[in-house]
């Protein structure tokens, strides 16, 4: 398999790991009500625009965002989801690429 098609493979995996990771971040950050209004209205969604993006890698990827810009969330969002900080962070990169 030429190496162009198994960059572009392993870039859908990284995408498909992050976008998964994010939808993990939303449902985590959402537990919290003060933590969703927070997110809400930090980045101008509302739950049915949210609702609407979760298959959108800028929705997908303002929750990623909104973490890594507050480190005890990110901290804490990481212990619960059993992934790492940086992970979280580079899911948000993944998601931009």
């Amino acid at each position: 398999m030429p190496s162009e098609f198994a960059n572009d493979d392993q870039s859908q995996q990284g995408s498909a790991r992050a976008a998964t990771l994010a939808l993990a971040a939303i449902g985590w950050l959402l537990q919290d009500n003060d933590r969703a209004e927070r997110y809400l209205e930090l980045t101008g969604l509302d739950p049915d625009s949210l609702r609407a993006g979760l298959g959108d890698y800028q929705v997908l990827g303002s929750a990623l965002e909104f973490l890594a810009n507050y480190e005890p969330d990110l901290i804490r969002a990481a212990e619960a989801l059993a992934v790492t900080p940086e992970e979280l962070v580079a899911a948000r990169k993944d998601l931009q690429a």
